[in-house]
Parts: structure tokens; C-alpha cells; sequence
């Protein structure tokens, strides 16, 4: 009994930032992507790397799929709020396209969408319930997981993005704003926290109330693209300089 309460407790505790919960799963996240990265680089073929990228790919995505059928099989599923529309998870739904096959103009809009969509899930995350559920180790799966597929594009598939990548990823996401807004609308939800801030700590929280965060996230999000960008501008000027 007593045990069943420790878990209990446990489980319920929304992760919090800063705690084992929030930091062991990114640093071994690190440590894995590295040894990935590293053995994909200096070890495999050109086919192989290609296989590893896929099983990236379906590793994330069956995280997500599991997890939703894990929820519908417990019943009670709630369209509101529990649909894969949330950016990342609805990234996780994708990604095995890309990973399968490598399409240069999804990776110019895949790679500011995970890193800008990721990082304040990662630094701030919002799991409301902590090690062991499944909700923990899905959320966990689909944000680090990500970010290990683009890098992995990035660093052993020798992608890169343009100027003109940053503007396409911008245009597309208005898209999936837009899209995402209607299903908020007719289903009277907060995907994607496009009506409302999500109730954990997270960076919206210095942005204003709504809609006013929105406005200023539209206004940031062009030079938060290009400060992704700067690093592969710097190289490439490097590269032509030396040449």
C-alpha cells in the first residue's frame, strides 16, 4: 500500500525545472545522439547511414502512435485535447517521411521548426505527469528525438539550409497556425497554445497574456529563424574564404 502511494505521487507530480526528471533524459539524450553521430560518421556506408536515419524516424513516430493508442484503449479520449496537433507531436507523426526520403525542401522547414518548437520544450517542459508514465518517456522521446534527427541530417547526411530556407519554414508555419486555429475553433481546444498559455512555466509566460504573445512570438520568430541560420552562414562564408 505504502509503495503504491509513493508511485502514485510520483506519477502525478508535474516534472519540474531543473529536477532529475527534466535533466537526466537530456543529458542522455546528448550522450546517445553523440555516440550515434559519431559511429553513423566514421563506421557505416551511405546505405547504412540512411538506414539508422530511418529508424530514427519510426522510433519517434511509434512513440507517439503507441501513446495515443495507449489513451483511446484506456477510453475517454478527449478530441479537445488529446489529438497529436500539438507541433511536436504532430512533427513526430511526419518525420518518417522525411527520414525515409530526405527531401531537401522538407528539411529547410524541419529544421527551424524542431529547433525553435523543441528548445522551449526541452528547457521548459510541460509533463504533467512524471517518471515512470508513458506520458513522461513519450514527451521526452518525441522532443530530444527530434532534435537527434535533424542533426543528425545536418552532421551525417551533409543537409544544409539557405537564406531562403528561413522564409519557408516561416510561410509553412503560418499554414499550420492557420490550419491548427480552425481545429482550436470548431473543437473548442488549445492545440498548439494558439487561445491560451500552457499552465506549466514556460517562455510564453514574459510574452504578455493573449492574444498579445502571439503577436509578439510573430514578431520574434523570423530573427529567432535567422539566428538558427547564423552558425550555417558563418561556415559557409568560412568555406567560400578558404576557397
Amino acid at each position: 500500500m505504502i509503495s503504491y502511494l509513493i508511485l502514485s505521487i510520483v506519477v502525478l507530480n508535474r516534472v519540474s525545472i531543473g529536477s532529475a526528471e527534466h535533466l537526466v533524459p537530456i543529458f542522455s539524450a546528448i550522450l546517445l545522439g553523440i555516440a550515434i553521430i559519431h559511429f553513423s560518421n566514421r563506421r557505416v556506408l551511405q546505405q547504412q547511414k540512411e538506414n539508422i536515419f530511418q529508424l530514427l524516424g519510426a522510433f519517434v513516430s511509434l512513440a507517439v502512435v503507441l501513446f495515443h493508442l495507449h489513451k483511446i484503449s484506456l477510453g475517454g479520449y478527449n478530441l479537445s485535447e488529446d489529438l497529436p496537433l500539438f507541433l511536436c507531436s504532430f512533427l513526430a507523426l511526419i518525420i518518417p517521411v522525411f527520414t525515409y526520403f530526405r527531401k531537401y525542401w522538407m528539411y529547410e522547414i524541419l529544421l527551424f521548426w524542431i529547433i525553435a518548437g523543441t528548445l522551449q520544450g526541452v528547457v521548459t517542459p510541460d509533463i504533467s505527469e512524471g517518471f515512470p508514465s508513458f506520458d513522461y518517456f513519450r514527451y521526452w522521446i518525441v522532443h530530444l528525438g527530434l532534435l537527434t534527427i535533424i542533426i543528425y541530417a545536418t552532421i551525417v547526411l551533409k543537409m544544409r539550409p539557405t537564406l531562403k530556407s528561413v522564409f519557408k519554414s516561416f510561410l509553412t508555419l503560418q499554414v499550420y497556425a492557420v490550419v491548427v486555429m480552425g481545429i482550436n475553433y470548431l473543437l473548442d481546444a488549445n492545440y498548439s497554445y494558439l487561445n491560451r498559455k500552457p499552465k506549466s512555466a514556460s517562455a510564453l509566460d514574459y510574452l504578455g497574456e493573449w492574444p498579445y504573445y502571439l503577436l509578439v512570438m510573430e514578431a520574434i520568430l523570423i530573427p529567432f529563424f535567422l539566428l538558427i541560420y547564423l552558425p550555417f552562414y558563418i561556415t559557409k562564408k568560412k568555406e567560400i574564404l578558404r576557397n
